[in-house]
């Protein structure tokens, strides 16, 4: 394999730069050239295509976000959207893609592999959702985000006697609200993966008050409800002083964490040694630490899940 090409695609992910960086200079050490793909698939299609060098991607491993841009593309998920693509990269004489991104980006890699163009995912998502890896490239950043706003927040709550309802990313996953809210010592945390009972939130709050509380940290996903309408709900049960937080984008951004960038160095440089090994539909993660590889379309097939343990220490913890 003499030519690759690079995309980050969907939501971007703090160590997205960091992945890109690890496939540019692992593929150029290995006397392989590599082509950006501007704009996610949008771009594909569309050709915006340029050869990567050594300099193309310095100084970039500390940035947030995508130097590639990253975009939703409604039509490459269609047959003549891929067929489009796929004749761009025959154009620019590409032979293999590595796709930094979630979900939807593992969707059009595994396109782009029956359509006869090797592809290695790799997880790049705040949200810790995808199947096959332990964690995601931007999932540590975006905790240390959230858990520094409750942090500050827990502050002010505690100044004025307030309950303060939080909300954070997670549409469908409940990874960022549960360890975000363990590690900020959130008295209640709420997310997709398990239905919530108001009665029972009020009743926690009401004992935490009865026993000398003076403030209360809640945590909800904003796939399970509005951050705003549970807090008007709880202060309407229950008649406590109650404020909401929504840390909306907020969590996307920001330097990515030691973690993060060295995960995605690992993430990044894996994949390319899987394309010189001829091996595409893969999908590379991280399990105990140590660097694994799936079948992209069996990722595809699983359902992401929380860790349920983790959801129940934080009820014992917060009693």
């Amino acid at each position: 394999m003499k030519k690759i090409g690079v995309l980050t695609s969907g939501g971007d992910a703090p160590g997205m730069n960091a992945a890109v960086r690890a496939v540019v200079r692992k593929a150029i050490y290995h006397n392989i050239e590599v082509f950006g793909i501007y704009g996610g698939y949008a771009g594909l299609i569309n050709g915006n295509i340029e050869e990567l060098s050594l300099g193309s991607v310095g100084d970039i491993i500390h940035r947030g976000g995508t130097t590639l841009f990253s975009a939703r593309c409604e039509e490459f998920k269609t047959k003549e959207g891929q067929l489009k693509g796929v004749e761009q990269l025959m154009k620019a004489g590409i032979e293999g893609m590595v796709v930094i991104g979630g979900d939807g980006s593992y969707r059009g890699a595994n396109a782009l592999t029956e359509h006869g163009f090797p592809c290695v995912g790799v997880p790049g998502t705040i949200d810790n959702d995808i199947c096959g890896t332990q964690f995601t490239i931007g999932f540590d950043t975006a905790l240390k985000t959230v858990i520094e706003a409750i942090d500050k927040i827990r502050d002010t709550a505690t100044s004025h006697e307030r309950t303060f309802v939080i909300e954070v990313m997670g549409r469908d996953a409940g990874d960022i609200a549960l360890w975000s809210g363990l590690a900020g010592g959130a008295e209640t945390i709420i997310v997709p993966e398990e239905n919530y009972d108001m009665n029972e939130i009020c009743s926690r709050l009401r004992k935490g008050h009865e026993r000398g509380r003076k403030h209360s940290i809640i945590i909800v996903a904003e796939g399970v409800a509005s951050g705003i309408e549970l807090g008007k709900q709880i202060k309407e049960l229950m008649n406590f002083d109650t404020r909401v937080s929504v840390l909306g984008h907020m969590q996307r951004g920001g330097s990515p964490t030691a973690f993060d960038r060295v995960l995605a160095s690992r993430l990044g440089a894996r994949a390319v040694e899987l394309l010189i090994e001829g091996k595409g539909g893969r999908a590379v993660g991280i399990e105990n630490n140590q660097i694994i590889d799936h079948d992209i379309a069996a990722i595809l097939g699983e359902a992401h899940t929380l860790n349920m343990n983790l959801l129940r220490l934080s009820k014992e913890l917060s009693i």
